[in-house]
């Protein structure tokens, strides 16, 4: 089942949020700079994997278990890529009136084993992606920017 979910990104009518949820998400590279990206049930935008922590568990165990879930490929964390905590990004959940602002760790990860595929919940596809083809997807901007930095200065930690 498909959690509904409001996603405003600077806008106005955004609710105030409630709500911080820490959330992992990883920028997986395999090895010819392929970027994995999972397709959402709900939007079917392209994003990169990943989603809120466990209570219990580490950032670390939460990347790899969104991504392992989210997309059935495992990864080893290589960095961080970085910290976003944009008070502009809410996520509204109308069933139960939370109001999220997003606050996101990425990480660099490379892949250890598995095929993409989608976990037929929470995303219907998943895919390994040229970065000349990410133009031409559906991308969160929110989600677009994260992309961009992890690929464009992968050497440098973009704190937002």
């Amino acid at each position: 089942m498909v959690v509904a979910r409001i996603e405003y990104y600077h806008d106005k009518a955004a609710p105030t949020p409630n709500s911080l949820a820490p959330a992992a998400f990883a920028v997986v590279r395999d090895g010819v700079g392929r970027v994995l990206l999972v397709r959402r049930a709900d939007t079917g935008d392209w994003e990169l994997p990943g989603g809120r922590l466990d209570p219990g568990e580490t950032i670390l165990d939460a990347v790899r278990r969104e991504v392992a879930e989210e997309s059935a490929v495992t990864i080893a964390v290589t960095g961080i890529s970085g910290l976003y905590s944009d008070p502009g990004h809410i996520l509204y959940y109308p069933e139960t009136g939370e109001s999220r602002q997003v606050f996101a760790v990425c990480f660099h990860a490379r892949p250890l084993a598995g095929q993409p595929a989608g976990d037929g919940r929470e995303t219907v596809d998943a895919a390994w992606f040229e970065l000349v083809q990410l133009r031409d997807l559906s991308i969160h901007p929110s989600m677009r920017l994260r992309i961009t930095h992890a690929v464009t200065e992968p050497t440098r930690t973009h704190i937002e």
